[in-house]
């Protein structure tokens, strides 16, 4: 075997206005395949750059949720998950 994997083409449709701007690129299949890699790398793991999450990940996220809370860094302020599993909730534990 040559070790080489099986490349799939895909192909989509662009405007006028995105076709004029990869003109000048000289390797446009490239620069597409990382463009999307970066996105993908980029993306919710969850929702999958949907902004959604199904009901079947919403169950899911219940369940997570439970011991993990959405906090905003007090440096950068972007919003990271933390967990909470140990942290007494009620104070009178």
């Amino acid at each position: 075997m040559s070790g080489k994997r099986k490349q799939e083409v895909i192909t989509f449709k662009v405007d006028e206005a995105l076709s004029a701007a990869l003109e000048g690129i000289p390797n446009r299949s490239e620069f597409i395949r990382m463009a999307i890699l970066t996105a993908l790398k980029d993306t919710c793991p969850l929702c999958r750059g949907t902004g959604f999450l199904t009901p079947e990940q919403q169950k899911h996220w219940q369940i997570f949720a439970q011991n993990h809370a959405i906090t905003r860094c007090e440096e950068c302020h972007s919003f990271h998950l933390v967990c909470t599993a140990g942290q007494s909730v009620n104070e009178d534990d």
